[in-house]
């Protein structure tokens, strides 16, 4: 286990604890995904944490898949669906690398509040796109630390690179849009969800090469 899946595991519940505070956010984010979903839909959710947004998400498709590297926030999502009698809805301690998820097989993807953690991630964004069906969406929010250096983001960005807290990219609006352009996606929809984080949602349509 490396330090980042130590991490998360540790803080799981702690993590779920707080996710009050952000409710307003997360309200948003759901609300603006929804529109994007169909009853037929199979979905990869990439990063799926504790479950917030994946249990109010899951009667508006056929399955999602929901993966995650701390097998405690696992724990918990599951634990939210099973009380919440969900079905359709397959956990899995694993990242967007596995091999057995096959390229062209989901019709949409998400990525909730991971997409700042990650070192790489220009190859993450071209596996989701690989992993994508024709026409298929690629769903995120994110908190774009570089848009404001304020105290606390300081802070973060500074514990990350002593390693107390895990990679935290700082990542600016427009870095985010030209990075998920540059993997081959049209942008459909943006909308800033909070002005404390810089959470920033995004909609993009996988583009279907000739």
């Amino acid at each position: 286990m490396n330090k980042s899946e130590t991490f998360w595991d540790k803080i799981s519940a702690k993590y779920n604890n707080q996710l009050k505070r952000y409710e307003r956010t997360y309200l948003k984010t759901i609300e603006k995904t929804k529109k994007y979903l169909d009853k037929d839909d199979i979905v990869l959710d990439y990063g799926s944490g504790t479950g917030v947004i994946l249990v109010e998400i899951a009667d508006s498709v056929k399955e999602i898949h929901a993966i995650d590297i701390a097998s405690n926030m696992i724990e918990i999502a599951r634990r939210k669906s099973n009380e919440r009698k969900i079905e359709n809805i397959h956990f899995a301690r694993t990242d967007i690398f596995d091999d057995r998820f096959k390229e062209k097989s989901f019709d949409v993807i998400f990525a909730f509040n991971i997409l700042y953690l990650l070192s790489d991630v220009t190859s993450v964004l071209k596996r989701i796109n690989a992993l994508l069906k024709p026409g298929g969406m690629f769903i995120s929010a994110t908190d774009c630390l570089g848009e404001k250096k304020t105290f606390v983001n300081t802070l973060k960005y500074v514990l990350s690179k002593i390693g107390i807290l895990p990679f935290m990219y700082m990542l600016k609006i427009h870095e985010l849009e030209t990075l998920i352009m540059d993997a081959q996606f049209q942008i459909i929809e943006t909308e800033k969800l909070s002005d404390a984080s810089s959470n920033y949602f995004i909609a993009a349509k996988k583009i279907d090469r000739v």
